[in-house]
Formats: C-alpha cells, sequence, structure tokens
C-alpha cells in the first residue's frame, strides 16, 4: 500500500509499519492519522498479517504533533462548542470526527480493536502523540537513543489519544501522574525502569530484537487464539466483575477446542510443531466481537 506519511511493508506474515517523515521528526499530522487508522484497519483484515511492528524513519520515532499548521495546531474546528451529549450523539458524524475528536485517540482506537498482536520499536524521540500512540501497542522495545516524554500539562494541554485509559494500566496510576505533572523526558533505561518499555537495545539491534518477538509470535501460535487473547485480557481486564470474563473466556475456549485446539493438542502429544490452519480474521469465532452486542 502506497502512503504519503507512512511505509507499510509486509514480509513474511510480519507487517512493519514505519512512520516517514523524517525530515520533520515524523511528527504527527491529521493525514498521518489518517493513514495510520486506514493501515491498521488494512492489517487487521488481512489474513496475511500476523504481526505488526512499528518504528519511525531515520532518528526520531514522533517528535508529537506538528505544531507548524496553520489555524488550530489540532486540526480542530474551533467555531464549535461541544458538549458530553455532543460526544455521544455526534460520535460517528464525519464533521464531528473532522472538527472535535481527537485524531491520535481515533489511531489508539483502531490499535485496540486491531485482532492482530502489535511491537513498537521506539528508535528515538516519542514526545506528545509519539508517546501516546505507542500505549495501545502491546509490547514496547526501545533504543537506546529513545526519548520518551508526556509533555502536555507543559504546553498547557491535557492527556490525549485515550492514554488516560492506557497509561496508569500498564505503568500504575501513582507513575502516571507524575510522568504527565512533570513532563520530564524520559530515557529509554528509565522507562524500562518504570514499566513503560519491555527492555532497551542498542540501535542497531533494535529492529532485529522486535523481529525476533514478532517472528516468535508468527511462527508458534495459532493467529486465531492469538486475536482472541489480545482482545479477552484488554477488554476482561475492565470489566467490574470476573463473571463478565468468564463468559466471554467459555466461548473462546470451547470454539478454539474445536479446530486449532485439536491440532495444538495432537502436536504437543506427537512432540512436534503444529500446523495451525485458521487465519484471522477468517476463521474468527461468530460471537466476535463480542463486546458489540
Amino acid at each position: 500500500m502506497n502512503y504519503n506519511t507512512l511505509k507499510y511493508e509486509l514480509s513474511d506474515h510480519i507487517l512493519t509499519i514505519t512512520l516517514n517523515r523524517p525530515e520533520q521528526m515524523n511528527s504527527f499530522t491529521v493525514e498521518m492519522a489518517n493513514e495510520l487508522i486506514h493501515a491498521i484497519e488494512a492489517a487487521g483484515k488481512d489474513d496475511e498479517v500476523r504481526v505488526i511492528v512499528f518504528t519511525g524513519a531515520g532518528k526520531a520515532y514522533c517528535a508529537g504533533m506538528d505544531l507548524t499548521a496553520e489555524g488550530n495546531a489540532f486540526g480542530l474546528d474551533e467555531s464549535r462548542l461541544p458538549t458530553m451529549k455532543d460526544m455521544e450523539d455526534n460520535y460517528e458524524d464525519p464533521e464531528f470526527i473532522a472538527g472535535v475528536r481527537d485524531t491520535g485517540g481515533r489511531v489508539t482506537l483502531a490499535l485496540y480493536d486491531c485482532p492482530k498482536p502489535v511491537i513498537g520499536a521506539i528508535n528515538g524521540a516519542a514526545v506528545g502523540i509519539g508517546a501516546t500512540m505507542t500505549l495501545a501497542m502491546d509490547i514496547r522495545l526501545a533504543s537506546t537513543r529513545a526519548r520518551i516524554g508526556f509533555v502536555f500539562n507543559k504546553i498547557g494541554i491535557v492527556p490525549e489519544a485515550c492514554s488516560s485509559w492506557f497509561l496508569p494500566r500498564i505503568v500504575g496510576l501513582s507513575q502516571a501522574l507524575e510522568w504527565c505533572y512533570t513532563a520530564e523526558i524520559l530515557s529509554a533505561d528509565k522507562a524500562k525502569a518504570g514499566g513503560l518499555v519491555k527492555d532497551v537495545y542498542e540501535p542497531d539491534e533494535l529492529l532485529n530484537e522486535a523481529y525476533a518477538l514478532a517472528r516468535q509470535i508468527a511462527d508458534n501460535a495459532s493467529p486465531v487464539a492469538i486475536a482472541m487473547t489480545r482482545q479477552m485480557l484488554y477488554r476482561n481486564a475492565a470489566q467490574p466483575h470476573p463473571k463478565e470474563a468468564h463468559k466471554v473466556d467459555s466461548l473462546a475456549i470451547y470454539y478454539a477446542s474445536l479446530k486449532d485446539g485439536k491440532e495444538g493438542i495432537s502436536a504437543f502429544m506427537e512432540k512436534r510443531a503444529a500446523n495451525f490452519t485458521q487465519q484471522t480474521p477468517s476463521d474468527l469465532p461468530d460471537f466476535y466481537p463480542w463486546w458489540n452486542d
């Protein structure tokens, strides 16, 4: 696929999406947001994609919103005075989406809904939306050159891209508040110590490590089981009672046991590699997506 702000490269079931505005440190624009949403949704519908790896071209991952645009820096329609009722009533209205809804949040919601596992390879500066978009990725790896900052309060705005939902779940409420209050630019090591990234690598090792992890997932697990597990953990963990998870778990294990589950058990008993034949999204069970019911 051809995009103006991204590279979309699929090889042997692993999709690499590269933010590709290196001369602008991959700063985020409305066009990039729309292209990211399109790319994520396309990947989610493609049976050939088993894992997605995100990274940035050049020295940065994403240096935040491109603040050089004319008018409202975030591309919002200042003639409106939206209310919470408007958010409910007009949520899917195209003009409301373009004029009011946070572009970064639309990207992270697309990631949240995606059935494919997502790895973030943070190769450099990741500030503002550059940091918050990675929170909806399942596993984050960082280069020693990575610098990560939740700098919103420092420039008079608030956390966006659904980060008020994701960040406390990843690092804990107190840590999330401190990082937002202080707007500290975190080194890769400090981000790891705080639980934000899994590990830190030299710049020339980062993508190789991300691909090794992606390969482990793509080659050894049922794509349908992975897709179901991703949504079950994200959504069930936010339920008020484990009974709600039990309902989903019951259906999920029932349908998993009929096909790929049989193959997985046979492979285990026969001490061989499993040959999973079900694909995502083609073979997802009919009750998926259960949260829309």
